[in-house]
Parts: structure tokens; C-alpha cells; sequence
């Protein structure tokens, strides 16, 4: 898995995002661009915001228990897979301020460091090791920046 957090690779990410604009198809999938960059927004929203609601105890068990391998592993993420309610993006968004929205969370991240985040409490999950949080992030940018051909 690719470091996200190594300079090198946010700027290639960033490259990628950069690639984007407002009329890119998918490759499979029903959102838009707009859509994309702003459901790719939740995951650091999450981690840098109080902006979503925390799951009680049984969620956030079950989360750990089914869920959490499956993001924050080194498995690439299948094609249309099902995501969580809070990702759900169903109404159209600006795309210039999303964009500059997950370019400013990618700079954030990799200037905070991989040891800021190795232990942190994640919104799902509990405390993640820093490779956690790189899978996390990483591979679902990655994910989604493929589904756009960038």
C-alpha cells in the first residue's frame, strides 16, 4: 500500500484529484464527480471535525467486529460496494469547493504526520495504528480516483 502520508504520494494523489473536473464520467457507479470528491471529504471530516454523530457502543462493536478489516486492510475495495448511511452522498455538490476541500485534508494529513495519527481514536473503529489510518485513507481515495479514470 502507498504511504499517503509521504509527501511524494500526496502530491501524486493531488495530481490525480487535479485531473478531475466537473463532467468526468465514472467507470462504474451512479455519483457524480461533485458526489465523489465530497463522499472522499466524509472520511476526514471524520477525523478532523465534529460534524457526524458517533455510533453508541453496539454500532461502533459491530463496526469493529465486520467492518472495520474490510477498511482499514490492505484489500483493494470491490467495485460498487455498499457503503455506510453517512457516506451516502445523493444531492449534487459544488466541485471547486469539494476539490479544494480534499486537497486541503490531503496537505493537513500528510504535515500532521503518520505519528499523529498512530493511536488516534477513529470515528468507527477505535484507535488505529498508523498504517490503519494510511490503508483508510489511501485506499479509498485510490478507489474512488480509479473509478474516475485519474
Amino acid at each position: 500500500m502507498k504511504n499517503i502520508f509521504d509527501a511524494k504520494e500526496t502530491n501524486t494523489v493531488i495530481d490525480r484529484i487535479n485531473k478531475l473536473e466537473p463532467i468526468t464520467k465514472p467507470l462504474w457507479g451512479k455519483m457524480s464527480a461533485d458526489q465523489m470528491l465530497a463522499h472522499c471529504n466524509v472520511t476526514y471530516e471524520m477525523a478532523f471535525e465534529d460534524k457526524h454523530a458517533k455510533p453508541n457502543g453496539f454500532t461502533k462493536f459491530m463496526l469493529k467486529l465486520f467492518v472495520k478489516n474490510t477498511v482499514v486492510g490492505s484489500k483493494p475495495y470491490k467495485k460498487n460496494s455498499r457503503t455506510a448511511p453517512q457516506f451516502l452522498i445523493t444531492n449534487a455538490r459544488n466541485f471547486v469547493e469539494e476539490k479544494a476541500r480534499l486537497i486541503d485534508y490531503l496537505k493537513k494529513s500528510q504535515s500532521l504526520g503518520e505519528n499523529h495519527f498512530d493511536g488516534m481514536e477513529s470515528h468507527s473503529f477505535g484507535k488505529l495504528t498508523k498504517q490503519e489510518w494510511n490503508n483508510m485513507f489511501y485506499k479509498h481515495l485510490n478507489h474512488h480516483l480509479n473509478q474516475f479514470g485519474v
